[in-house]
């Protein structure tokens, strides 16, 4: 960090199993979470989220046992939702819910990041269902989020931030915030995934300083613009997208990083962001030299 770089003082940097390659609780071809454990440590990062529920322990005594000695701290856990089709998949989407927001609670984390359903497969590219939500699904998607941040700070002192997510319903400049404007922000915040938002053409400086009050969470990501135009103009899903190299080291890519976390420092807010490069699947021994320059780069911008 040269003297002249700002100190973002009210950012906290951290990573997650995802930038190990890491989407499954259990896949022959990730990492073990110990060495996960390990070499995020390594690499100077004392943020991590939890991950696909099950990957990390989930008894709350060991996993602190084990995070504590690797001087690690967990910012979030992440759910998966379907919550446009409405009241009908509550006690399921409860059921998913409940269990996270618990070990989430338990290692001392305020936040759940909240994962809307994808409409086409990720891995087969399978159309699940319609790209476009109908007026009823998009009251239902508004109002079961804003019951599921109710029933989470409730019941668990948790605070929901909804990720926009490619191949998802909300996702695009316009969708989100069509999603912010239609819920409640002392129920539902957003966490802003800069990769995502720009793999579906969103601008997120633009939204930080639109929606300052609603961020209420970051996710550090960049995208390869050619392999991006590539994968738009090829209609290619978001797995295979992955597989490709569409998400990339920084700061090869886009958006900018710098001037991201710069808006996000003018808020007045305390803000995690968490570097989630997706790499499923990769080799074993390329995330860490990844992870370690990312966090100096972040170093070198204030962060």
């Amino acid at each position: 960090m040269t003297s002249s770089t700002p100190l973002l003082d009210r950012i906290r940097i951290g990573s997650a199993p995802d930038s190990w390659g890491v989407w499954f609780p259990d896949d022959p071809q990730q990492v073990p979470w110990q060495r996960f454990l390990d070499e995020v440590a390594r690499a100077g990062y004392e943020w991590i989220e939890l991950g696909p529920y099950g990957y990390l322990p989930t008894d709350p005594a060991r996993l602190t046992e084990e995070t504590a000695a690797r001087g690690l701290k967990v910012s979030a856990g992440t759910v998966f939702t379907a919550l446009h089709h409405g009241p009908a998949v509550w006690e399921k989407t409860w059921a998913h819910v409940a269990d996270i927001a618990a070990l989430t609670r338990a290692m001392g984390a305020d936040h759940l990041v909240v994962i809307p359903s994808f409409w086409r497969d990720d891995k087969t590219g399978e159309v699940l269902e319609d790209r476009t939500l109908t007026a009823e699904q998009w009251s239902h998607l508004t109002t079961q989020t804003e019951r599921l941040g109710r029933e989470v700070g409730d019941r668990f002192g948790l605070r929901i931030v909804v990720h926009p997510h490619a191949d998802t319903h909300i996702d695009s400049e316009a969708n989100v915030g069509r999603f912010l404007d239609a819920t409640d922000p002392a129920l539902v915040s957003l966490c802003l995934d800069t990769g995502h938002y720009a793999y579906c053409g969103g601008d997120s400086v633009k939204l930080i300083e639109t929606y300052g009050e609603r961020i209420g969470y970051l996710h550090l990501k960049q995208v390869d613009p050619e392999i991006l135009a590539e994968v738009v103009a090829d209609e290619v899903p978001f797995g295979p997208a992955v597989a490709r190299g569409v998400m990339c080291e920084p700061p090869a890519g886009v958006p900018a990083l710098e001037p991201v976390l710069a808006a996000a420092q003018r808020l007045d807010a305390e803000l995690f962001a968490i570097v989630e490069q997706d790499m499923y699947p990769c080799p074993p021994d390329r995330p860490f030299p990844i992870a370690e320059r990312t966090r100096r780069f972040l170093r070198s911008c204030g962060a």
